[in-house]
């Protein structure tokens, strides 16, 4: 690992006429990751050490290191720090099939994991009401989950089924689908809905994110074989560990 002390002095890096200060001290610490000065699971000082050893700002780090987040090449962990990422390969999920987060994890030999954040029956909102064909009196199942691999924070899950599908959501323990199956109502068909978003603030402390990196929002609902909507789900996945995919057929 290079001496930080020495590599982060404002000398090394600064120049006038080249851009803000943030700017370039996230050119100069993605150089030495490139250098491999730095390398995977390396623990840069903390905002408050780089301001004091670069004579800037706190701000102009914090916005250093965001920038560094956002290119993939830092990853910030919850009471830990900021580390130098690895350069995992992405996860390929396929869009036209009704595989879940364990079962796709499991697939690849790595070990998932849930962190409920919410789970119960509540009074359905009326974007529920309306995907599941809910009236007002009617009770909805939530479940909200931070899913993870191999410890990794990998994707926000926020599901919402009909009552009688689910009547006992405290019982949720790793996989949805897996409880589903066993009661006999998983879905067999859903529409999923794709796009890009940036992270809230909540959203990027839970993935350990910059606030405002791009992520993936999947919405997707889940149908019984009798045309039933059973499941409304909208996920948050982060774009630098999935790609999603999708088979085409001429009909």
């Amino acid at each position: 690992m290079a001496d930080l002390n020495t590599e982060l002095d404002q000398e090394r890096w600064y120049r006038d006429g080249r851009g803000p200060r943030y700017k370039q001290l996230c050119r100069h610490i993605s150089g030495l990751v490139s250098s491999g000065d730095l390398v995977a699971e390396d623990q840069l000082p903390s905002e408050r050490e780089i301001a004091e050893i670069a004579n800037v700002s706190r701000v102009t780090v914090r916005k250093a290191i965001g920038e560094l987040v956002t290119d993939g090449l830092i990853e910030q962990r919850q009471g830990a720090g900021s580390f130098v990422r690895g350069s995992a390969e992405k996860f390929e999920q396929s869009l036209s099939s009704l595989v879940s987060f364990t079962e796709n994890l499991q697939a690849r030999g790595i070990a998932s994991s849930s962190h409920v954040l919410l789970k119960g029956l509540f009074r359905p909102t009326p974007t529920e009401a309306m995907v599941l064909g809910l009236s007002p009196h009617h009770q909805v199942a939530r479940v909200h989950r931070l899913r993870s691999g191999d410890g990794v924070p990998m994707a926000l899950e926020y599901s919402s089924l009909p009552e009688d599908v689910l009547p006992r959501p405290d019982k949720i323990d790793l996989s949805l689908y897996e409880l589903l199956r066993a009661r006999g109502t998983a879905p067999t068909r859903a529409i999923q809905r794709v796009t890009a978003v940036n992270a809230s603030a909540p959203v990027a402390e839970h993935l350990g994110l910059a606030e405002g990196a791009a992520v993936l929002q999947i919405e997707r609902t889940g149908y019984l074989t009798n045309g039933r909507p059973i499941e409304f789900t909208s996920g948050l996945y982060r774009s630098d560990i999935y790609d999603f995919v999708s088979e085409l057929r001429l009909d």
